[in-house]
């Protein structure tokens, strides 16, 4: 952080640390309370905008009780929250959230003092959204 003016994105993806583990293995290491921690305590002046990435997925991570504690979280730091609409992949349990349910938290957010977008969706038409592409490879390379 000190050798550049990069912008900074953590992914995020669930505010509550026991939860975020299931779905992202690297709270283990780098638990986010530690990360949130570092990053009040830490001078942003030189960089130009440091995000979080929230992919919604229906009942997970999208009620509000989880939108609660995000607020909690980041309370203090100057920072934006990007939305991003889940594109299901086939054999994997999860759902999309609705569009109003991406809508309506955005904009709890933004009420609340944390700057928050959806992300526009990109590539879904051809397989190639976030994390859609690599899965339909490993599919493709286990079916040869």
């Amino acid at each position: 952080l000190e050798k550049t003016q990069c912008h900074l994105a953590i992914s995020l993806h669930n505010p509550i640390a026991h939860e975020r583990e299931t779905m992202m293995p690297a709270e283990k290491a780098y638990p986010i309370t530690k990360i949130i921690k570092f990053l009040k305590e830490y001078d942003f002046a030189h960089q130009r905008r440091l995000s979080f990435e929230y992919t919604l997925f229906k009942g997970e991570n999208d009620t509000p009780r989880h939108v609660n504690e995000l607020v909690k979280l980041l309370k203090g730091i100057p920072c934006r929250v990007n939305i991003i609409r889940y594109h299901e992949i086939s054999n994997l349990n999860l759902q999309r959230a609705a569009d109003q349910k991406a809508e309506w938290f955005r904009d709890y957010l933004n009420t609340n003092g944390i700057i928050a977008t959806i992300r526009k969706s990109r590539g879904e038409d051809i397989d190639a959204a976030c994390g859609m592409l690599s899965t339909k490879i490993k599919k493709e390379n286990s079916l040869s």
